[in-house]
């Protein structure tokens, strides 16, 4: 019996309540300093305040002179002004520049005392000792100087506990000075694959079998989501030998692929059973991945049971491991739904939430629309390797039609 066709239970439990059970039995949050140049990835865990200003003096934000306005105001010829010295970056001029003298400065230098702006060096021009500032000049419609403090001041918090670390904000946390970050521990997650048909890439495989390739999304979007990934292989529809090697895992996190529904070989809850497992939930109201469970075994670890179908399974790891790694790993909470208009008609929906696999493209006029695939077989790899977004279709919604908008899920894609 396909997974998607077994009757509903009465005790299926709404996406929501699944996401706020498995939210519930997240790990409390654990941190650990990681140098600057190893935390890509990582969420924080304290949050990163400025120690100084940024810049933390008056900077000139172009090549030119550093004047004194008031040498300059109410003229309309050239103005000469005594040159008396240089700034660069890094090598302030140190004093201070009185009536009618200018002194060269280059971009990101100290502007020097007694100055005031900036003028760009095209409306100069120099002579023995002097510039003399063109009319051009004269005008200083803008001082072209960055004031102390300009980008963030010390004191500031620039970054909040929960935040997790891209290249633009390891940018930031640099500029503040830091070399260390603290940041939340990676939750371990495990995943086993099961069924007796399935073989590892690059084995040969029987003329019943098919090469197993669920796991290998699974993991990869745990280490994407922050956490580290441990893989226990494939087991075979055996109780025992699931058990073992559901036993043996070291990890914060079992996932589990497949053996998860009603059937006869569908052995993964009676092995966890074994191990002590309190479930929260066993089946969620959505198309695809109802037979989706959650619970703890006796020592503490927790398991996350999903589906075998490889879309069933990458849309309950959108929903349910996604959101059990952010809380895991203490990260700030987030609008996950966007929208869009729907390209294709869609037909109106059953007593099951559903998420289609669609592709995201702009329209003519600048809007994001979304195509649904016309296939949405949970068994399709093809299908889900051109998906952007995820559309969400609530439990009984009406038919929607071209333009329409739609709520979309977009994916973490490279």
């Amino acid at each position: 019996m396909v997974e998607d066709d077994v009757p509903l239970k009465p005790n299926l439990v709404t996406v929501a309540h699944a996401q706020y059970r498995v939210r519930a039995g997240a790990l409390a949050v654990e941190s650990e300093t990681v140098a600057l140049n190893k935390a890509l990835g990582r969420v924080l865990a304290q949050d990163v305040t400025a120690t100084r200003d940024q810049p933390p003096f008056n900077a000139s934000a172009m090549d030119g002179y550093a004047v004194r306005s008031q040498d300059l105001t109410r003229r309309v010829n050239p103005a000469t002004l005594k040159l008396i010295g240089e700034s660069q970056a890094g090598k302030d001029f140190g004093g201070v520049v009185h009536r009618n003298e200018a002194v060269r400065i280059f971009t990101g230098a100290t502007v020097p005392r007694g100055c005031d702006a900036v003028v760009i060096q095209e409306n100069t021009t120099t002579g023995e000792g002097t510039v003399t500032i063109q009319p051009d000049g004269l005008k200083l419609t803008k001082t072209h100087i960055r004031p102390a403090g300009q980008d963030f001041k010390s004191g500031e918090v620039l970054l909040k506990a929960g935040e997790r670390l891209d290249p633009w904000r390891l940018s930031l946390v640099a500029a503040a000075g830091l070399d260390k970050v603290t940041v939340a521990r990676r939750p371990v997650v495990a995943v086993l694959s099961t069924g007796d048909e399935l073989v590892p890439p690059g084995g040969v495989p029987d003329g019943d079998q098919i090469f197993e390739s669920g796991s290998h999304a699974i993991m990869a979007l745990i280490k994407q989501w922050g956490g580290k990934a441990v893989s226990l292989g494939v087991a075979g529809d055996k109780k025992k030998s699931l058990y073992h090697a559901l036993k043996k895992a070291d990890a914060d996190l079992i996932v589990t692929i497949g053996g998860a529904s009603v059937g006869d070989h569908d052995l993964v809850k009676p092995a966890l059973a074994k191990l002590g497992l309190d479930l929260a939930f066993d089946g969620v109201k959505v198309r695809p991945g109802k037979p989706t469970a959650f619970g703890v075994v006796k020592d503490g670890r927790r398991v996350l049971s999903l589906p075998g179908n490889p879309a069933s399974a990458f849309v309950m790891a959108q929903l349910m491991l996604k959101a059990w790694l952010e809380t895991s790993l203490g990260m700030l909470a987030r609008k996950d739904y966007a929208h869009a208009a729907t390209t294709v008609a869609i037909a109106a929906n059953g007593p099951r939430e559903a998420f289609l696999r669609g592709a995201c493209s702009l329209s003519p006029d600048g809007r994001m629309q979304v195509t649904s695939f016309s296939d949405q077989d949970s068994s399709l790899i093809t299908v889900f390797a051109r998906t952007d977004a995820l559309i969400h279709l609530p439990a009984g919604a009406e038919a929607k039609a071209p333009g329409d908008l739609v709520d979309i899920l977009p994916l973490d894609r490279l």
